[in-house]
């Protein structure tokens, strides 16, 4: 084929993609002196990566399969604003060869591995038949064509439980099981299919012994169109939930100089099995001892910042200059390893309710400015809505330092200083997961996350005397701020009165917790609180982000964030969400009952797994919902009789919806 036709120089590039790794890629793209080129939905509309890009072209509806998905509207939004190139970054079409070769036959540059490529590395079984011949060590496995479940069950019984049933295409986590038994199996092949082809449109299954406390290790590799095949030392992704990651970090902490040596060879050796061009990854997992080959992303990957990070090398400016047909500017020998770095993914999502998605209006956005070593990749602002069509990561916080150590607490401080509301984020769970000690201590695998959940999520502390003091200071400070609007009024001067004092009472709670109330005494001379039978001296100074507490000398940082009724505050304690009881006695209290089968997101019935009369126990499945791309199962609140189904396999629900109805059984 004439390479001229693969690799040539572009001046605009198409983005076939969205959110954060869109962002991601026009900034480069831009700085490189490129015209970008964004594509959205019709959800998308105000979206950030719009706004950023030069050109901007509406695919369709709001269902990626009508717009992101479709190669045909892209196709058709490339030859529309003259765009030369197309990046794919990751996810919906990055690692669809069709999609690849189609670009090609549209003229189009794609920027990434050839179709060819992709179809050797993106099938989960070809690509280790591929690296068994390559000599690339493998875990045992089945990775044959046939795909019927006696085949599939004769292949689990012979490697020997537990297995790992893995969807053959795609990525995320999404189409795999482990099943320990055998009678496990039938129902967790049914249901990785379904996953598999609502996600990848492929239902292809492969087999392989699961590694009980495992390590997940990866290494970037980048090849170019001259036979330059590098790789950019390796990432621990260890730290995972669903098979998703959730941290990553480079370079592993696991390995040593001669374990990263022989690693970083292994995955040079599978990529050179097809002679890769473009930017990949080579996943490994390892049983403490070895490493065995997983799967090739032919990709670039949403943890590429922290190898970024630590080889000073922007991984998209790469991608780009391979597309245009140039050699990679360095030699293995001259990529140096410069520190470590921590990357923590910042999703919209409720750890305490089994991470499921949250969507809405983002109504604060506040994230630390990229100074200190402190970068931040986002995809959202404040005033965007998460809408339940798309994947719920919003940002991506990676922290740089010489050590692994000050990296971590970079990163922490990094969350600390994070607010975001409107919606539920996994902020608090992410400070508490790398503040872990076994995670300082990298005593760790793929499992840690399930087992330490009850740990990682349990309730904040009940706020203390500080922090119904900074309840109180943050309604002044608001307060005042909304004076200062008005001209020439007094009220913008805290505890201003025309003449004496006075007393303002206010109350809190947490969740449905009792009343903590404390006094306010303002007015000529110093401004006090009184909790219980203790008096404080009391001062604020407003900044950004919050304002400084004074309480009988000792003052102290505090963010918060006011909406409506409800406070979010941030003190040297940690974090609390505190309720201000109105005072006038407006308030109504949602009576939504736990016990509800309701939609707790849009999504779409996958399956629906018991039948009306059946008696349940607690906890018994139901039914099963798509939202944003993954399964979500909806269980029996408590033993009873299943009355009645609401709903049938196919029908989109909005939240809320009743679903199902349980009769308890009275016990």
């Amino acid at each position: 084929m004439d390479r001229s036709k693969l690799y040539r120089r572009f001046r605009t590039l198409l983005i076939a993609n969205r959110g954060e790794i869109a962002c991601r890629v026009i900034r480069t793209a831009r700085a490189m002196g490129l015209r970008t080129v964004a594509v959205y939905s019709e959800a998308d509309r105000d979206a950030m990566h719009v706004a950023l890009a030069d050109e901007a072209v509406l695919l369709g509806p709001a269902r990626a399969r009508d717009s992101y998905l479709n190669v045909e509207r892209l196709i058709e939004a490339a030859r529309k604003t003259g765009a030369e190139a197309v990046h794919p970054g990751y996810g919906f079409l990055s690692e669809n060869a069709e999609f690849a070769h189609a670009c090609l036959d549209a003229g189009l540059v794609f920027v990434g591995p050839t179709a060819g490529m992709m179809t050797a590395m993106g099938s989960k079984s070809g690509s280790k038949a591929l690296m068994e011949k390559a000599g690339v060590p493998l875990v045992p496995g089945y990775h044959g064509e046939a795909q019927d479940e006696a085949t599939l069950a004769k292949a689990a019984n012979q490697i020997g439980f537990p297995i790992l049933v893995k969807a053959s295409a795609g990525g995320g986590g999404r189409g795999m099981r482990i099943v320990r038994s055998a009678t496990e199996l039938g129902p967790a092949i049914v249901s990785a299919k379904r996953e598999a082809k609502a996600a990848f449109g492929d239902d292809r299954m492969l087999i392989e012994k699961y590694v009980d406390n495992p390590r997940h290790i990866e290494v970037q590799i980048i090849g170019d169109s001259h036979g330059n095949l590098l790789s950019l030392f390796e990432r621990e992704c260890t730290l995972q939930r669903r098979h998703q990651k959730v941290i990553e970090e480079a370079p592993s902490p696991t390995l040593n100089a001669a374990q990263r040596e022989t690693v970083c060879a292994a995955a040079r050796k599978a990529a050179g099995a097809v002679n890769y061009v473009g930017a990949g990854t080579i996943e490994f997992v390892s049983d403490g001892k070895d490493v065995f080959f997983i799967e090739m992303n032919t990709r670039l990957q949403v943890e590429h910042p922290v190898t970024e990070l630590i080889t000073g090398i922007d991984l998209v400016e790469w991608q780009l200059r391979v597309a245009f047909g140039e050699a990679l500017p360095l030699r293995q020998d001259e990529i140096r390893l410069n520190g470590h770095a921590v990357e923590a993914r910042v999703y919209a999502e409720n750890p305490t309710k089994n991470f499921m998605p949250s969507v809405g209006k983002i109504s604060t956005w506040r994230l630390p400015a990229e100074t200190g070593g402190l970068r931040i990749d986002a995809g959202y602002r404040e005033g965007d809505s998460v809408s339940p069509y798309y994947d719920a990561m919003l940002a991506k916080m990676i922290a740089w330092a010489p050590t692994r150590d000050v990296a971590i607490e970079r990163l922490n401080r990094g969350l600390e200083d994070s607010d975001v509301r409107g919606i539920v984020t996994n902020i608090p769970f992410l400070s508490a997961l790398i503040t872990h000690q076994k995670v300082r201590a990298n005593a760790i695998d793929t499992g840690f996350i399930e087992r330490e959940l009850a740990v990682l999520t349990q309730a904040t502390p009940a706020p203390g005397e500080l922090e119904l003091c900074a309840a109180v200071a943050a309604i002044v400070n608001d307060e005042r701020q909304a004076a200062q609007a008005e001209a020439n009024s007094p009220w913008q001067t805290f505890g201003w009165m025309p003449v004496g004092r006075r007393q303002r009472s206010f109350a809190f709670r947490v969740g449905h917790g009792p009343e903590q109330k404390i006094t306010l005494n303002y007015g000529s001379g110093p401004s006090t609180l009184v909790i219980g039978d203790r008096e404080l001296a009391f001062a604020i100074a407003p900044r950004d982000g919050g304002f400084d507490l004074t309480l009988d000398g000792v003052k102290s940082q505090v963010a918060a964030v006011i909406d409506g009724h409800e406070l979010y505050l941030r003190t040297r304690h940690g974090r609390f969400d505190l309720h201000w009881v109105d005072p006038f006695g407006g308030e109504t209290e949602e009576q939504a009952g736990a016990d509800k089968i309701a939609a707790p997101l849009p999504g779409t019935v996958v399956a629906v797994l018991a039948e009306e009369g059946a008696t349940l126990e607690k906890g018994a499945p139901i039914l099963t919902l798509e939202v944003m791309k993954m399964e979500q199962t909806l269980r029996a609140p408590y033993a009873g009789v299943l009355t009645s189904i609401k709903c049938k396999v196919g029908d989109i629900v909005q939240e809320g919806v009743e679903l199902a109805v349980v009769e308890p059984s009275g016990e």
